[in-house]
Protein backbone atom coordinates (compact mmCIF):
# COMPACT_ATOMS: atom_id res chain seq x y z
CA UNK A 1 0.00 0.00 0.00
CA UNK A 2 1.22 3.48 -0.83
CA UNK A 3 1.84 5.60 2.25
CA UNK A 4 2.33 9.32 2.63
CA UNK A 5 5.01 10.00 5.21
CA UNK A 6 5.19 12.81 7.75
CA UNK A 7 8.41 12.26 9.63
CA UNK A 8 9.65 15.84 9.44
CA UNK A 9 13.28 16.24 10.43
CA UNK A 10 15.14 13.08 11.28
CA UNK A 11 16.17 12.83 14.90
CA UNK A 12 18.37 10.25 16.53
CA UNK A 13 16.63 7.93 18.93
CA UNK A 14 19.77 6.99 20.84
CA UNK A 15 19.69 10.27 22.71
CA UNK A 16 16.81 12.12 24.25
CA UNK A 17 17.52 15.55 22.81
CA UNK A 18 19.55 15.10 19.66
CA UNK A 19 20.82 18.16 17.92
CA UNK A 20 20.32 18.82 14.23
CA UNK A 21 23.06 17.95 11.78
CA UNK A 22 24.34 20.28 9.06
CA UNK A 23 25.32 17.40 6.83
CA UNK A 24 23.86 15.58 3.85
CA UNK A 25 22.50 12.17 4.75
CA UNK A 26 21.52 10.41 7.95
CA UNK A 27 22.63 12.55 10.82
CA UNK A 28 25.24 13.21 13.45
CA UNK A 29 24.60 10.88 16.35
CA UNK A 30 25.72 12.41 19.64
CA UNK A 31 23.58 14.94 21.42
CA UNK A 32 24.70 14.93 25.05
CA UNK A 33 28.25 13.64 24.84
CA UNK A 34 31.00 14.46 27.28
CA UNK A 35 33.77 16.18 25.38
CA UNK A 36 37.03 15.05 26.87
CA UNK A 37 39.25 14.38 23.88
CA UNK A 38 38.94 13.35 20.25
CA UNK A 39 37.05 10.19 21.22
CA UNK A 40 33.68 11.28 22.55
CA UNK A 41 32.23 8.86 25.15
CA UNK A 42 28.54 8.11 24.86
CA UNK A 43 26.56 5.92 27.26
CA UNK A 44 23.87 3.79 25.65
CA UNK A 45 20.35 4.00 27.05
CA UNK A 46 19.39 1.31 29.52
CA UNK A 47 17.16 -0.51 27.06
CA UNK A 48 20.22 -1.29 24.97
CA UNK A 49 23.39 -1.97 26.95
CA UNK A 50 23.73 -1.34 30.67
CA UNK A 51 26.98 0.36 31.64
CA UNK A 52 28.36 0.17 28.11
CA UNK A 53 30.21 3.35 27.22
CA UNK A 54 30.72 3.97 23.52
CA UNK A 55 33.49 6.16 22.15
CA UNK A 56 32.60 8.13 19.05
CA UNK A 57 34.63 10.53 16.93
CA UNK A 58 32.26 13.15 15.58
CA UNK A 59 30.65 13.75 13.21
CA UNK A 60 29.00 10.35 13.15
CA UNK A 61 26.27 9.41 10.67
CA UNK A 62 23.83 6.57 10.20
CA UNK A 63 20.88 5.95 7.87
CA UNK A 64 17.45 6.87 9.24
CA UNK A 65 16.49 3.18 9.24
CA UNK A 66 19.30 2.47 11.73
CA UNK A 67 17.88 4.80 14.39
CA UNK A 68 17.44 1.98 16.90
CA UNK A 69 20.64 0.12 16.05
CA UNK A 70 23.79 -0.41 18.07
CA UNK A 71 26.27 1.81 16.20
CA UNK A 72 29.87 0.63 16.10
CA UNK A 73 32.42 3.07 14.69
CA UNK A 74 35.07 0.99 12.91
CA UNK A 75 36.46 3.58 10.51
CA UNK A 76 36.77 7.35 10.68
CA UNK A 77 35.75 9.40 7.69
CA UNK A 78 35.47 8.21 4.11
CA UNK A 79 38.20 6.50 2.10
CA UNK A 80 37.02 8.24 -1.10
CA UNK A 81 35.85 11.67 0.15
CA UNK A 82 35.86 13.32 -3.29
CA UNK A 83 32.12 13.60 -3.96
CA UNK A 84 31.46 17.19 -4.93
CA UNK A 85 28.13 17.52 -3.07
CA UNK A 86 29.13 15.88 0.21
CA UNK A 87 30.28 17.70 3.34
CA UNK A 88 29.97 14.79 5.74
CA UNK A 89 33.66 14.02 6.20
CA UNK A 90 35.44 17.03 4.70
CA UNK A 91 37.29 17.75 7.93
CA UNK A 92 37.72 14.15 9.08
CA UNK A 93 40.78 12.32 7.68
CA UNK A 94 40.13 8.70 6.83
CA UNK A 95 41.52 5.95 8.99
CA UNK A 96 40.64 2.45 10.12
CA UNK A 97 40.47 2.30 13.90
CA UNK A 98 42.76 -0.15 15.64
CA UNK A 99 41.11 -3.53 15.95
CA UNK A 100 41.55 -3.70 19.71
CA UNK A 101 39.77 -0.34 20.08
CA UNK A 102 36.85 -1.49 17.97
CA UNK A 103 36.51 -4.77 19.86
CA UNK A 104 36.64 -2.89 23.16
CA UNK A 105 33.46 -1.04 22.11
CA UNK A 106 31.58 -4.33 21.69
CA UNK A 107 30.13 -5.60 24.97
CA UNK A 108 31.19 -9.01 26.22
CA UNK A 109 28.86 -12.00 26.00
CA UNK A 110 26.16 -11.92 28.65
CA UNK A 111 26.22 -8.16 29.15
CA UNK A 112 22.95 -6.99 30.63
CA UNK A 113 20.70 -5.55 27.94
CA UNK A 114 22.54 -7.14 25.02
CA UNK A 115 19.59 -9.37 24.28
CA UNK A 116 17.63 -6.25 23.25
CA UNK A 117 19.92 -5.52 20.29
CA UNK A 118 18.58 -6.75 16.95
CA UNK A 119 20.44 -4.52 14.50
CA UNK A 120 24.02 -3.24 14.33
CA UNK A 121 25.26 -0.48 12.03
CA UNK A 122 29.01 -0.31 11.40
CA UNK A 123 30.17 3.27 10.71
CA UNK A 124 31.77 5.57 9.31
CA UNK A 125 31.64 6.34 5.60
CA UNK A 126 32.54 3.08 3.91
CA UNK A 127 33.78 0.41 6.35
CA UNK A 128 33.41 -2.29 3.70
CA UNK A 129 36.86 -1.16 2.58
CA UNK A 130 38.34 -2.77 5.69
CA UNK A 131 40.15 -6.04 5.04
CA UNK A 132 38.87 -9.38 6.30
CA UNK A 133 41.47 -9.31 9.07
CA UNK A 134 39.40 -6.56 10.66
CA UNK A 135 35.93 -7.66 9.61
CA UNK A 136 36.10 -11.27 10.77
CA UNK A 137 36.85 -10.66 14.46
CA UNK A 138 34.36 -7.75 14.53
CA UNK A 139 31.51 -9.83 13.14
CA UNK A 140 32.34 -12.78 15.37
CA UNK A 141 32.38 -10.50 18.42
CA UNK A 142 29.03 -8.96 17.45
CA UNK A 143 27.50 -12.40 17.07
CA UNK A 144 28.81 -13.42 20.49
CA UNK A 145 27.70 -10.18 22.16
CA UNK A 146 24.13 -10.01 20.81
CA UNK A 147 22.33 -13.37 20.94
CA UNK A 148 19.27 -12.03 19.05
CA UNK A 149 21.19 -10.17 16.37
CA UNK A 150 19.30 -10.22 13.08
CA UNK A 151 21.14 -7.75 10.88
CA UNK A 152 24.51 -6.04 10.48
CA UNK A 153 24.60 -3.17 7.99
CA UNK A 154 27.20 -0.72 6.76
CA UNK A 155 27.78 1.99 4.17
CA UNK A 156 29.56 0.74 1.05
CA UNK A 157 30.76 2.17 -2.24
CA UNK A 158 30.75 0.39 -5.57
CA UNK A 159 34.53 0.72 -5.54
CA UNK A 160 35.07 -1.20 -2.33
CA UNK A 161 32.53 -3.86 -3.28
CA UNK A 162 34.41 -4.41 -6.53
CA UNK A 163 37.71 -4.52 -4.64
CA UNK A 164 36.48 -7.60 -2.76
CA UNK A 165 36.54 -11.01 -4.42
CA UNK A 166 33.29 -13.02 -4.63
CA UNK A 167 34.74 -15.37 -2.01
CA UNK A 168 35.50 -12.49 0.36
CA UNK A 169 31.99 -11.08 -0.02
CA UNK A 170 30.50 -14.50 0.64
CA UNK A 171 32.67 -14.88 3.74
CA UNK A 172 31.48 -11.53 5.05
CA UNK A 173 27.87 -12.55 4.48
CA UNK A 174 28.40 -15.89 6.21
CA UNK A 175 29.87 -14.03 9.18
CA UNK A 176 26.75 -11.85 9.42
CA UNK A 177 27.21 -8.75 7.24
CA UNK A 178 23.82 -8.72 5.58
CA UNK A 179 22.90 -5.18 4.42
CA UNK A 180 24.88 -2.68 2.34
CA UNK A 181 23.83 0.96 1.96
CA UNK A 182 25.02 2.14 -1.46
CA UNK A 183 24.60 5.65 -2.87
CA UNK A 184 25.08 5.81 -6.63
CA UNK A 185 23.12 9.11 -6.47
CA UNK A 186 22.68 8.99 -10.26
CA UNK A 187 22.57 6.53 -13.13
CA UNK A 188 23.69 9.13 -15.65
CA UNK A 189 27.42 8.81 -16.34
CA UNK A 190 27.86 12.53 -17.07
CA UNK A 191 26.24 13.36 -13.75
CA UNK A 192 28.29 10.70 -11.95
CA UNK A 193 31.47 12.27 -13.32
CA UNK A 194 30.39 15.75 -12.25
CA UNK A 195 29.63 14.39 -8.77
CA UNK A 196 33.06 12.66 -8.68
CA UNK A 197 31.51 9.40 -7.50
CA UNK A 198 34.53 7.39 -8.64
CA UNK A 199 32.47 4.76 -10.47
CA UNK A 200 30.14 4.75 -13.46
CA UNK A 201 26.69 3.23 -13.80
CA UNK A 202 28.02 -0.05 -15.15
CA UNK A 203 30.34 -0.34 -12.15
CA UNK A 204 27.45 0.19 -9.75
CA UNK A 205 25.42 -2.43 -11.57
CA UNK A 206 28.27 -4.95 -11.31
CA UNK A 207 28.82 -4.13 -7.64
CA UNK A 208 25.13 -4.79 -6.95
CA UNK A 209 25.30 -8.07 -8.84
CA UNK A 210 28.27 -9.24 -6.78
CA UNK A 211 26.67 -8.23 -3.49
CA UNK A 212 23.45 -10.00 -4.44
CA UNK A 213 25.37 -13.12 -5.48
CA UNK A 214 26.98 -13.13 -2.03
CA UNK A 215 23.54 -13.01 -0.42
CA UNK A 216 23.71 -9.41 0.78
CA UNK A 217 20.67 -7.15 0.67
CA UNK A 218 21.13 -3.60 -0.57
CA UNK A 219 19.58 -0.27 0.27
CA UNK A 220 20.24 2.03 -2.69
CA UNK A 221 19.98 5.81 -2.63
CA UNK A 222 19.54 8.32 -5.47
CA UNK A 223 19.62 12.13 -5.27
CA UNK A 224 16.91 14.21 -6.89
CA UNK A 225 18.45 17.30 -8.44
CA UNK A 226 21.96 15.87 -8.71
CA UNK A 227 22.14 16.57 -12.44
CA UNK A 228 21.06 20.17 -12.07
CA UNK A 229 18.66 21.68 -14.56
CA UNK A 230 21.01 20.82 -17.43
CA UNK A 231 20.80 17.04 -16.90
CA UNK A 232 17.52 16.85 -15.02
CA UNK A 233 15.55 14.40 -17.18
CA UNK A 234 18.62 12.43 -18.27
CA UNK A 235 19.71 12.05 -14.64
CA UNK A 236 16.28 11.04 -13.36
CA UNK A 237 15.51 8.52 -16.08
CA UNK A 238 18.99 6.98 -16.05
CA UNK A 239 18.75 6.72 -12.27
CA UNK A 240 15.52 4.75 -12.60
CA UNK A 241 17.16 2.44 -15.13
CA UNK A 242 20.15 1.90 -12.84
CA UNK A 243 17.83 1.22 -9.91
CA UNK A 244 16.15 -1.41 -12.07
CA UNK A 245 19.49 -2.99 -12.96
CA UNK A 246 20.69 -3.00 -9.34
CA UNK A 247 17.28 -4.34 -8.22
CA UNK A 248 17.71 -3.66 -4.49
CA UNK A 249 15.42 -4.77 -1.69
CA UNK A 250 15.27 -1.17 -0.44
CA UNK A 251 15.28 1.93 -2.65
CA UNK A 252 15.08 5.57 -1.69
CA UNK A 253 15.37 9.04 -3.13
CA UNK A 254 16.67 12.08 -1.30
CA UNK A 255 16.75 15.67 -2.50
CA UNK A 256 20.09 17.33 -3.08
CA UNK A 257 20.97 20.21 -0.80
CA UNK A 258 23.87 22.37 -1.95
CA UNK A 259 26.02 22.62 1.19
CA UNK A 260 28.27 25.70 1.58
CA UNK A 261 31.96 24.94 1.28
CA UNK A 262 31.57 21.99 -1.08
CA UNK A 263 32.87 21.96 -4.67
CA UNK A 264 29.26 21.85 -5.85
CA UNK A 265 28.53 25.07 -3.95
CA UNK A 266 31.44 26.69 -5.77
CA UNK A 267 30.00 25.60 -9.11
CA UNK A 268 26.62 27.00 -8.09
CA UNK A 269 28.24 30.30 -7.12
CA UNK A 270 29.85 30.47 -10.56
CA UNK A 271 26.53 29.81 -12.28
CA UNK A 272 27.71 26.41 -13.52
CA UNK A 273 25.19 24.41 -11.52
CA UNK A 274 21.50 25.23 -11.04
CA UNK A 275 19.34 23.10 -8.76
CA UNK A 276 15.88 22.41 -10.22
CA UNK A 277 12.98 24.21 -8.57
CA UNK A 278 10.38 22.29 -6.55
CA UNK A 279 8.16 21.37 -9.55
CA UNK A 280 11.30 20.28 -11.37
CA UNK A 281 12.32 18.03 -8.47
CA UNK A 282 8.84 16.49 -8.34
CA UNK A 283 9.00 15.88 -12.08
CA UNK A 284 12.35 14.14 -11.58
CA UNK A 285 10.72 11.90 -8.99
CA UNK A 286 8.01 11.00 -11.52
CA UNK A 287 10.55 10.24 -14.25
CA UNK A 288 12.54 8.13 -11.79
CA UNK A 289 9.53 6.05 -10.76
CA UNK A 290 8.44 5.63 -14.40
CA UNK A 291 11.81 4.09 -15.25
CA UNK A 292 12.14 1.92 -12.13
CA UNK A 293 11.08 -1.70 -12.44
CA UNK A 294 12.11 -3.67 -9.37
CA UNK A 295 11.25 -7.31 -8.95
CA UNK A 296 9.98 -6.70 -5.40
CA UNK A 297 11.27 -3.62 -3.60
CA UNK A 298 10.36 -1.22 -0.85
CA UNK A 299 10.51 2.38 -2.06
CA UNK A 300 10.76 5.38 0.22
CA UNK A 301 11.01 9.08 -0.52
CA UNK A 302 10.33 10.12 3.07
CA UNK A 303 13.73 11.54 4.03
CA UNK A 304 13.58 14.97 5.63
CA UNK A 305 15.14 16.55 2.53
CA UNK A 306 12.17 15.64 0.34
CA UNK A 307 9.21 17.90 -0.43
CA UNK A 308 6.80 15.02 -1.00
CA UNK A 309 7.17 12.32 1.67
CA UNK A 310 5.85 9.16 0.10
CA UNK A 311 6.48 5.44 0.04
CA UNK A 312 5.22 2.13 -1.23
CA UNK A 313 6.21 -1.07 -2.94
CA UNK A 314 7.51 -1.40 -6.46
CA UNK A 315 6.20 -2.56 -8.81
CA UNK A 316 2.86 -2.95 -7.00
CA UNK A 317 2.30 0.70 -6.05
CA UNK A 318 3.78 2.40 -9.15
CA UNK A 319 0.45 3.69 -10.46
CA UNK A 320 -0.57 5.05 -7.06
CA UNK A 321 2.83 6.67 -6.48
CA UNK A 322 2.75 8.38 -9.87
CA UNK A 323 -0.78 9.59 -9.19
CA UNK A 324 0.34 11.08 -5.88
CA UNK A 325 3.23 12.88 -7.59
CA UNK A 326 0.86 14.27 -10.25
CA UNK A 327 -1.45 15.46 -7.48
CA UNK A 328 1.44 17.32 -5.88
CA UNK A 329 2.52 18.83 -9.19
CA UNK A 330 -1.02 20.08 -9.73
CA UNK A 331 -1.14 21.65 -6.27
CA UNK A 332 -3.75 19.25 -4.87
CA UNK A 333 -1.41 17.66 -2.33
CA UNK A 334 0.41 19.83 0.22
CA UNK A 335 4.20 19.63 0.28
CA UNK A 336 6.51 19.57 3.25
CA UNK A 337 7.22 23.21 4.19
CA UNK A 338 10.79 24.46 4.09
CA UNK A 339 10.98 24.82 7.85
CA UNK A 340 10.36 21.06 8.21
CA UNK A 341 12.97 20.04 5.67
CA UNK A 342 16.43 18.90 6.69
CA UNK A 343 19.68 17.67 5.20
Amino acid sequence: MIRAQSEGKIHDQHVGAARKSAQIRGMSVPGSLRRDGPLQPFRFPAQFIHNQEMRYVEPLFRPPSEANSFILQATLGCSWNHCTYCAMYRDKPYQVRRLEEILADIPGPGTRGAEEVRHVFVADGDPLGMDLGHWEPILLALRAAFPRLRRVGTYATARNILDKSPEQLRTLRDLGLSLLYIGPESGDDLTLRSLAKGCDAAGHQEAARRARAAGMEQSVIFLLGAGGTARSEAHARASGRLATAMNPRFLSTLTLTVVPGTPLAQLEGQGRFVLPDVPGLLQELAWFVEETHLSNGIFRSNHASNYLPIGGRLPGDRVAILAAIRSALEGRTPLRPEWMRGL
